[in-house]
């Protein structure tokens, strides 16, 4: 554990609530960017997901994890790889 988490979401994804709740439950801390506030992030999540806007999109110190359709099992598996956790 320990690695910087940014976590691109949007206020209306279900995922993305989804995704904070189970780092919350772990006590994992994040960095939340709302990418219809800010456009680079927007950019950013676009680059990584050949054009589309899918989030919640993670940026574990350069390790990118995507938490579209979210579960929970996969999610914990591609954060533990990404050692996020």
């Amino acid at each position: 554990m320990g690695k910087k988490i940014v976590m691109y979401t949007t206020p209306w994804c279900r995922d993305c609530k989804a995704a904070k709740k189970f780092l919350a439950e772990r006590g994992v801390p994040f960095e939340e960017v709302d990418i219809e506030q800010r456009q680079e992030a927007a950019q950013i999540v676009m680059a990584l997901n050949d054009g589309m806007r899918k989030v919640p999109t993670l940026d574990v110190e350069g390790t990118f994890v995507s938490g579209d359709r979210f579960d929970a099992a996969r999610f914990e598996k591609d954060l533990r790889a990404a050692g996020a956790l």
